[in-house]
């Protein structure tokens, strides 16, 4: 395993334990409010004024850890498309060496299926950077448009019937863009598996 794989999984891995420390952090937050509740309820405004505290302290750990973990996502990313740059380049090298013993003994068949391979390899080539960029794209979370996390946030409110703030409602539905068919998906599939094979 080299060291940029080894980084991968790392990062990855990073980003697991931060996404299950944001959901612990997340029940603390609830438990923390159902104390509050409690509390409240049996007029102790002081101990209800900790618990309160508890709470928006459990839900800024939660929110900065989310943040975190995707930011984390974000670079797994981009080391997930080096790897695999890496890859399909060393395949290629390997293509550009059987072409060069080709050229030498001049067999047409022997070069044709040689530029056969090397165009299925840049294809190849063309599906993974496209997946990754759409990816890391996706993933970056920090440069995410704030219109699109509004446009989000108001339909995730709309569909379970909850009213956001003023300036939320004046957002617009997201557009929804077509994506591959089913076959495309699984023709791209298989040769995201054979490239990472």
């Amino acid at each position: 395993m080299s060291g940029l794989e080894k980084a991968l999984f790392n990062l990855k891995f990073t980003t697991k334990q931060l996404n299950r420390q944001a959901a612990k952090a997340g029940k603390d937050e609830v438990a923390e409010k159902n104390k509050l509740k409690k509390a409240i309820q049996q007029n102790h405004s002081d101990i209800a004024k900790i618990y309160a505290q508890n709470a928006i302290r459990k839900q800024n750990e939660k929110l900065n850890l989310l943040r975190l973990a995707s930011r984390i996502d974000a670079v797994s990313s981009r080391v997930q498309t080096a790897v695999t740059m890496r890859q399909v380049t060393g395949s290629m090298a390997n293509v550009v060496r059987g072409m060069d013993g080709a050229m030498k003994s001049m067999d047409l068949e022997k070069i044709s299926n040689v530029m056969d391979r090397f165009e299925t390899q840049f294809e190849d080539l063309d599906v993974a950077t496209g997946y990754y960029e759409n990816a890391t794209s996706s993933a970056t979370a920090v440069g995410t448009p704030q219109d699109d996390v509004d446009k989000l946030m108001n339909q995730v409110a709309d569909e379970a019937g909850v009213e956001l703030q003023t300036e939320m409602r004046n957002a617009e539905a997201p557009v929804k863009v077509a994506g591959p068919s089913e076959a495309q998906e699984d023709g791209l599939g298989e040769r995201l598996r054979a490239l990472r094979n």
